[in-house]
């Protein structure tokens, strides 16, 4: 797990969830709610730290994204994560915009939480985007081994 330490819940099936949010105090709320929900929980304090921890631990079953941050902002890292991948996403941020909240939800995101928001809300959110989207076919591992000389990357484009 990035920037914290391994849950002590993670086991093998749980669904996993990656937070991108560049305010810790964020980050350790929704990984606490979200741990105690069940769900191996990943952090990244940047869409580019996210990147590199999706590189290192493979795709996430769902990533909770913040829209403004420094350098790559929210929507930028759902484009790039779009580019190799279906991994869906809710928008967790302050921006309350109309038309940024209909960008976010046309283009990126399954779901559209603005901030402040209720954290019991937002595992309720998580749990019907999961139940949604059922058992997905894509790979959560980094490399998925096809045969002996052939792996693909789904971390690295």
């Amino acid at each position: 797990m990035s920037g914290s330490p391994p849950s002590q819940h993670t086991v093998a099936g749980l669904q996993r969830i990656l937070i991108v949010d560049d305010d810790p105090a964020i980050l350790r709320l929704v990984r606490d709610k979200l741990d105690r929900a069940g769900f191996e929980v990943l952090t990244a304090t940047s869409s580019q730290h996210a990147l590199d921890v999706i590189g290192r631990r493979g795709l996430p079953h769902l990533a909770i994204v913040d829209i403004n941050m420094p350098g790559m902002d929210g929507f930028e890292f759902c484009r790039t994560v779009q580019q190799f991948t279906d991994l869906p996403a809710i928008m967790l941020t302050a921006v309350d915009e109309e038309e940024t909240i209909i960008r976010g939800i046309e283009q990126f995101a399954e779901d559209y939480i603005t901030k402040p928001f209720s954290p019991r809300e937002l595992v309720a959110r998580v749990q019907r985007v999961l139940r949604r989207i059922g058992d997905f076919a894509y790979a959560l591992d980094p490399v998925i081994q096809v045969d002996e000389r052939l792996g693909v990357d789904f971390g690295h484009q």
